[in-house]
């Protein structure tokens, strides 16, 4: 008897530790390609890769985790018994409910019919060079602009196909733009139609600050970053200062709550916090322990141990690799991040 017992308890482990995205993922595999592929048109370039990727996960799962699944989308539908009706405020409920209004609020201005047109949306499912190389020639206001527009970790891989001397220049714009009124909305579209062809309704728009600027570089490397504020500083103290105090850091990991900290640390790789908390203070580090199973915080201080003196650039890099899943994650909801640069962190 004790076999089955060990099973079931398996299974249910198996569940517990599955994503909202892996559900997700499970329910795409079951629908049908027809269903599954309608349903993809539907999302954000991200969301697309994200859910892909849990697609693959997911393969080779028994059937009881699969109907336990099941179990509970069906139990979800039950409950909404107004399913079609009032749809914007049920999500924004939901929404609000769960990040809080202010997060909330920026997921919803992205996510609402009313927000989603833009004139350059095709370049949210281009690759980075062949972005850098459509808009190479162009205005360094228009590249910021262009940039803006993109995805935080899109943005900082295209500024890093942009010549060196030019990246702090296009920082220091995508910092300083805040409302895009139509017209300027309509020479971006008349340059991306010398590209290919767009179809899209302008509106006056709000992209670019020192917030987003602030995002873009937490996804550039450490020597990048370094180089771009240092020319920023020369050129611009104050607004580099601005840049900085709005990214987003490993020692703010600190101010963030244990649930979503674990949630995080199972999803790093084991070697990247291991050099990241060699650099990392004290207070940071029994933080992060304390998140941490007492076995799994003993093994990976005897590997701290064991590594021995490390580079300091090493260390940076390791920590910004870890900070930039910790964003990923943030944006898609599995974690909350408490930190600099306001509600964007929150």
């Amino acid at each position: 008897m004790a076999e089955p017992q060990n099973k079931e308890a398996s299974d249910e482990s198996v569940f517990d530790n599955l994503t909202g995205t892996q559900k997700s993922a499970i329910l795409m595999m079951l629908i049908g390609e027809d269903e599954a592929s309608e349903i993809l048109r539907n999302l954000s370039p991200r969301e697309v890769q994200h859910l892909g990727t849990a697609m693959y996960s997911v393969q080779g799962l028994d059937q009881d985790t699969v109907n336990k699944v099941l179990d509970e989308f069906l139990a979800i539908i039950k409950e909404q018994t107004s399913l079609g009706l009032g749809a914007g405020n049920y999500i924004r409920n939901v929404m609000t409910r769960a990040l809080g209004e202010d997060k909330a609020e920026s997921v919803l201005s992205r996510i609402t019919p009313s927000s989603t047109e833009r004139p350059i949306e095709i370049l949210d499912w281009m690759d980075a060079r062949s972005i850098a190389e459509l808009i190479l020639d162009e205005h360094p206001q228009i590249i910021a602009l262009v940039i803006s527009y993109l995805d935080f970790g899109l943005g900082a891989d295209v500024l890093g196909q942009l010549p060196e001397e030019q990246q702090a220049d296009v920082i220091a714009r995508i910092a300083t733009l805040q409302t895009v009124q139509p017209d300027a909305l309509r020479e971006l579209e008349t340059v991306m139609q010398r590209k290919f062809k767009a179809n899209t309704s302008l509106r006056a728009s709000q992209v670019g600050g020192v917030n987003a600027a602030a995002k873009i570089m937490n996804f550039t490397k450490q020597a990048m970053e370094a180089r771009i504020m240092n020319a920023l500083k020369d050129d611009d103290e104050d607004l580099m200062i601005a840049i900085q105090e709005s990214m987003f850091v490993f020692d703010n990991l600190i101010m963030s709550d244990d649930k979503s900290l674990q949630t995080l640390l199972r999803s790093v790789d084991t070697e990247d916090l291991v050099l990241a908390l060699k650099g990392a203070d004290e207070p940071l580090r029994d933080k992060l322990f304390s998140c941490m199973s007492s076995r799994a915080a003993a093994n990976l201080q005897d590997e701290m141990e064991a590594l021995g003196p490390v580079r300091l650039t090493e260390v940076q890099e390791a920590q910004k690799r870890i900070i930039n899943v910790a964003r990923r994650m943030s944006d898609e909801g599995s974690i909350v991040l408490a930190g600099r640069g306001g509600d964007d962190f929150v």
